[in-house]
Order: C-alpha cells, then structure tokens, then sequence
C-alpha cells in the first residue's frame, strides 16, 4: 500500500473546497449518510481530525462523534475549523516512522499506514455526502475515489456488517465511478440527491 498522506492531502483539499461552499440554509438538510445533515456532517468531519491527529501523540480516536458545539457554528466558520483540522493531521503525521509505527483508532491497533488509509477512505466518502448534499456540480479527484473504495473493500467485509456502522452493499454501475462505488459499497444509495438539487 502506497504511503497515503499525499491522497489524504489532496482529498481534505478537495474537502476544504465544500465546507467552503455550504450556505447557511445549507445546514440542516438531509445528507446520503442517513445519520448526518450537513451540520452534524461537518461536527463530524472536524471532530475527526481533531481525534485522529492526536492518534500519533498515543490518543485513540475516539471521542463524541458530534461535537456539542457544533450545533452553534455557523456556515461561515466551519472552513476555518476544517482548515485547523486538516493542518493538525498533516503535521501530526508528517514523520515517516509513523507509517509503520502500531497505533491505536477505534478500528484497533494497525499500522499508521492502514490508520491513514482509512482516513482516505472516510475523508472521501464523507466528500461525496456532502457535494450529494449540497447539489455541488464539481469534478471530484478520481485517483482519491478509487484508492478509497480499494481500502474500503479490503477493509469492510461485503457481508456480517450487524455491528459496523454500513447498510448492506448496494449495486453501482461502473460509470458512476470510484466515489459513486464507494457509496454504494458502504450502503449509500449511488443515485443519492438531495431534494433541491434534484429539482434544478
């Protein structure tokens, strides 16, 4: 597996390029990750960050998946808490002994390869929930969307998902691409849009 920080650079990038762009009656619409609207999508991808760049320092990832304070940001606040995050992460994990070191997040002990894989792998289904969400006609970078459903194959078995947080895998055309895979191999519906941005 290739080290990941470069894709995992380029795919909070493309990220940081969407928080920018959610408008403040943007905030409680529904996204494809049926547990989140764009608010607590947002909480969600800050408060990961936050807990995966202190994995390195010994932490374990975890912690509130929603930060409580979340529910008072405004659009306009969230790039600057994102943009904090992202920074937190590249720096944390700027040492290359890292990638082979043994950390602990909240999958289990792995490799900080594999940990950042997965981060990959959460930054760009997250990517695809929110410009689904927000009816963003951009071009996402593909070569992040297909390492991305790599791991996610490797990492989320196709069937005994009872206790994971995934619904069941769903069928995806080829067409739709590495990121429209990656939904539907982690139970998102591929043809997911939401309710304006299907109107326009």
């Amino acid at each position: 597996m290739p080290d990941p920080r470069p894709l995992y650079a380029r795919a909070t990038a493309q990220l940081a390029t969407l928080v920018a762009a959610v408008r403040s009656e943007q905030l409680d619409a529904p996204t494809p990750c049926t547990e989140y609207d764009v608010r607590s999508l947002l909480g969600h991808l800050v408060g990961g960050t936050r807990r995966i760049s202190a994995v390195p320092g010994g932490g374990d990832g975890k912690g509130a998946d929603v930060p409580e304070w979340a529910a008072d940001v405004p659009a306009g606040q969230w790039p600057e808490l994102f943009a904090d995050g992202r920074t937190r992460m590249l720096d944390a994990w700027a040492d290359d002994a890292l990638l082979e070191a043994v950390v602990t997040v909240p999958w289990g002990r792995v490799p900080g390869r594999l940990a950042l894989s997965g981060s990959v792998m959460e930054t760009a289904a997250h990517t695809w929930d929110l410009a689904r969400a927000i009816g963003w006609s951009g071009t996402l970078d593909e070569e992040v969307g297909r390492f991305a459903l790599g791991v996610a194959r490797q990492a989320v078995p196709a069937a005994g998902r009872e206790q994971l947080p995934f619904g069941a895998v769903r069928e995806a055309a080829e067409e739709a691409g590495g990121y429209g895979q990656l939904a539907a191999w982690l139970g998102r519906d591929p043809e997911w849009r939401a309710p304006a941005a299907a109107d326009r």
